[in-house]
Order: C-alpha cells, then sequence, then structure tokens
C-alpha cells in the first residue's frame, strides 16, 4: 500500500518559516501515519503582510496542488490565501487553512480568543475572516507585532509576541490565543507559560485535522 501523503505549503518565499513550520509539525510524523511533507512556495513574496500580498499567491498556489498527487494539503499561511480557489483545485482532496483550523481549534479551549498578529495589515484581514466565519461574539481582537513573517521564525522576537499574547489577556479578555503566523511555532510553549492561557499553533492543528481527513478516508 501506498503511503499516504500530506503537503504542507509555505505560500512565502522565506526558508525561516519554512523551516520554522517543518519543525513544528515534527510531533505529527507518527510511525503509521501519513507522510507530512512542507515545501516553501518559490513566486511567493517574503512576507504576506498585505492583502496585495496574499492575492498575488492564490494562482501559484491552485497551480501547485492541481499538479500534485498528494492525499491532502495544508496552506501555512494565516491568511488563508485561496483557501476556496485552492479547494477547487484538490478536486475534493482535503485542503486545511491554518488560520481556519486555528481558530476553531481556539473555540474548543476557551470563550474568547484572540490573535497575535504580524502587522495592522494583518488586524484587518483577520476580522475580515473572523467574521466571515461567523465568531464575532467569540473574538476579543488580534494585537500586531509588526513584524516580517521571517522575524517571527527568529529568537529576538519572543519578548514581543509575549508582551502581544498578554496584552490580549489583560485588555480584549482573550482567554485563549491564537498564533496569526506559522513562523511563530518555536515561540508556543514560551508564550503560553508567561501568559497563563491556551496558546494555539495554527499550523499543528491545521496538519492535525488533515492527518484525521486522511486516515479517515481510507
Amino acid at each position: 500500500m501506498t503511503r499516504r501523503r500530506i503537503l504542507t505549503i509555505n505560500p512565502n518565499s522565506s526558508a525561516a518559516v519554512t523551516a520554522a513550520i517543518d519543525e513544528a509539525v515534527a510531533p505529527l510524523r507518527i510511525p503509521g501515519g501519513p507522510e507530512i511533507v512542507v515545501v516553501g512556495l518559490a513566486e511567493g513574496p517574503p512576507s504576506i503582510t498585505s492583502q496585495r500580498d496574499a492575492d498575488s499567491v492564490v494562482m501559484p498556489l491552485v497551480n501547485r496542488v492541481a499538479r500534485e498527487d498528494a492525499d491532502a494539503f495544508v496552506l501555512a499561511c494565516f491568511s488563508d490565501p485561496g483557501l476556496h480557489a485552492v479547494r477547487e483545485a484538490a478536486g475534493g482532496r482535503p485542503v486545511m487553512g491554518i488560520a481556519e483550523w486555528g481558530i476553531l481549534r481556539a473555540l474548543t479551549l476557551g470563550e474568547r480568543f484572540g490573535i497575535i498578529a504580524l502587522s495592522p495589515q494583518s488586524i484587518r484581514r483577520q476580522q475580515r475572516m473572523v467574521r466571515q466565519m461567523g465568531f464575532e461574539a467569540r473574538y476579543a481582537g488580534s494585537w500586531s507585532v509588526g513584524a516580517s513573517a521571517a522575524e517571527t521564525a527568529g529568537a529576538d522576537i519572543r519578548g514581543r509576541l509575549i508582551e502581544a499574547g498578554r496584552a490580549l489577556v489583560t485588555q480584549p479578555g482573550a482567554d485563549v490565543v491564537v498564533m496569526g503566523c506559522a513562523g511563530m511555532a518555536s515561540h508556543r510553549a514560551a508564550i503560553e507559560e508567561a501568559i497563563g492561557v491556551p496558546v494555539v499553533e495554527p499550523a499543528q492543528q491545521a496538519v492535525a485535522a488533515a492527518i484525521g481527513a486522511v486516515l479517515l478516508r481510507a
């Protein structure tokens, strides 16, 4: 029997972010489970900061998924760029967006979730996404750290991420925090310990959901 494969695509071109995602999902590589492959998108910008950046990767993602033989796909960018177009291109194979799954997981852990955002532009996209998902009543808000995706993969930004998480808890009253970029994964445990509420790493949640979808389709 051919081993099933989940392709996780970082839609930006940052090798540091792709490596951070690969490290984050490593615990989900279980014996007998699907192969989890993490790749970047050469056509993508170094960081998806604006709506224009997010829109620019939609067709490259559609084309990549259409020609791949993976059993499931994960879009590892918190903008979930082109999620519905990619699902159409996947022809019925599961496609998971990390924002969608990060938010869904947060709803199981608390009453009000907040999101650590890269930038003010990211906050606007997150507000639209939450509204489209119908979860405004449980959305405490987003807090920007003013960084690029590649910066979040480094150690120097950890203090700013903790400050953002703490602000979400103390000001708008979040009781669970979602990390709003796939590159933040290595900081999850430190943020959670510092702010005292659950912190969701969305790439892990989306890949976990993809594993379940693949195995249950067996």
